[in-house]
């Protein structure tokens, strides 16, 4: 095993509350079989207080047809990955997204379309619940290649040192899909653990791509996240209950924004949604 590899096995072995370990293994028994592991990330992994909070999960599934009893949610997961659904236990709320094993890997690499999976597991993750070694094997290989991906893209764009070179991967990275949040957060998830961030670059080995070509990639990945940010946000109103709802809530909590939903965006959710794209990159909330 690399020294990246350990790093990486060693960080999604940490332990977590055990409620989130014990939402984790509800919503791997809610796929039955098809479950091969559950990832807890995001924000709420620097939070003691969880209640009130919206947790993050990525659910690993051995393929979509065995995931989900209806066809089109499998189709729909294949087509745009990943889906996401709500879930709750008596204490906490949470979401999730589903992704293939292969899905998985294949958007962690450094070929992959998006920005969404590869930015994401190069911060902080832990692995809640796993079916067996071999699942424990292919996340961890997974979780692997995140990293080295944003570092190679990111190197090229920045003359910094090993930190600013993650803020400016990280930056780049928001900036390729429609966030919420502040034009501060991708600097603040680096200087919240400055130390696991100059670790893991010193265990990793890119090979070097030139500013043009780095350039070039950055482009075409902004323009697919767009488009991806858009046609996710209108699935997930038909496999998120409440999703427009949860959505005006996300904003407002990281851009600070008072969108107040009207009853018929929640009747036509999709169309909702979109109606409000113009005005919330007009003033800036999402980017």
């Amino acid at each position: 095993m690399s020294d990246l590899s350990r790093l990486v096995a060693d960080e999604l072995g940490m332990p977590v509350a055990q409620e989130v370990s014990d939402m984790a293994a509800a919503i791997a028994a809610k796929h039955g079989a098809a479950s091969r592991a559950v990832l807890f990330y995001g924000s709420c992994l620097r939070e003691k207080q969880l209640d009130g909070l919206m947790l993050d999960f990525y659910l690993i599934v051995s393929d979509y047809a065995a995931a989900f009893d209806r066809c089109w949610l499998a189709t729909a997961n294949r087509l745009i990955p990943p889906n996401v659904f709500p879930f709750a236990s008596d204490k906490l709320a949470a979401k999730y997204a589903v992704l293939s094993e292969a899905d998985f890997a294949r958007l962690c690499d450094p070929d992959a379309d998006t920005v969404s999976v590869w930015a994401r597991f190069a911060q902080p993750s832990r692995l809640v619940w796993v079916a067996d070694s071999v699942a424990r094997g292919a996340a961890v290989g997974a979780v692997a290649k995140a990293a080295p991906t944003l570092l190679a893209l990111a190197r090229p764009m920045t003359n910094g040192d090993l930190l600013d070179v993650w803020r400016r991967g990280f930056e780049l990275t928001y900036a390729s899909e429609l966030r919420a949040e502040s034009s501060a957060r991708p600097g603040a998830v680096v200087d919240a653990d400055p130390e696991r961030y100059a670790q893991f670059a010193d265990a990793i080995s890119v090979v070097p791509m030139s500013r043009e070509e780095a350039e070039q990639r950055w482009t075409t990945l902004r323009r697919r996240g767009k488009i991806m940010s858009v046609l996710r946000l209108a699935k997930a109103t038909a496999t998120f209950a409440g999703g427009i709802d949860y959505l005006a809530w996300k904003i407002n909590r990281h851009a600070g924004t008072a969108i107040a939903i009207k009853p018929w965006q929640r009747r036509f959710p999709i169309l909702g949604g979109v109606s409000l794209l113009p005005r919330l990159l007009r003033s800036g909330a999402v980017r």
